[in-house]
């Protein structure tokens, strides 16, 4: 008797599906760009006479000033619209008044909905910016452009943290009725 071992299969690697072809694809498009590039530069070098030199005449790899070079970054990268809302929190007394800003201050801009959320220190204020909000969303948008804000979503005060124990009643909310 001869103990022979079935013959073990070897699996087949699996063929590659559309993300991992469109990778592949990304990859080699950006190397032959690259390749491009970088034989582009090789002869505007060797009509020039040859390596970097620095020159009497400005170029890319001459220093910039800060502010500019933050410029240049937000234009690049798109973050125009964020930026300006950053801008809008920082001036936020001037925009809403100082009284409202004593009460109510931004906490978040979400780009993709356009929402401005803010949150008031008492449900009275809150009341009071909502009713105001719609000549507040049209006010940040002359200031920032049309559509940067579509809308100001307004939260009341957190209230003290929900604690359970035994003289709580089951499905109630506490707190939750009171504040905000």
């Amino acid at each position: 008797m001869t103990d022979e071992e079935p013959p073990v299969e070897i699996p087949k690697p699996a063929e590659p599906s559309g993300v991992d072809l469109a990778r592949v694809a990304l990859r080699a498009a950006k190397e032959q760009a690259r390749a491009r590039g970088d034989a582009a530069q090789q002869k505007r070098q060797a009509r020039r006479g040859g390596g970097l030199r620095s020159g009497a005449r400005a170029d890319g790899r001459d220093p910039m000033a800060f502010g500019s070079a933050i410029n240049r970054l937000i234009t690049e990268r798109g973050w125009e619209t964020p930026a300006a809302v950053g801008g809008v929190m920082g001036r936020w007394p001037q925009i809403v008044g100082e009284d409202l800003a004593k009460h109510c201050e931004p906490e978040k801009y979400d780009e993709d909905e356009r929402v401005l959320v803010v949150r008031c220190d008492s449900t009275a204020w809150a009341t009071n910016l909502r009713l105001l909000a719609p000549q507040l969303v049209a006010r940040l948008n002359e200031d920032l452009g049309h559509g940067a804000v579509k809308l100001i979503k307004v939260n009341g005060p957190g209230g003290p943290a929900r604690r359970y124990g035994p003289l709580r009643a089951p499905g109630s909310t506490g707190p939750g009725d009171t504040y905000g």
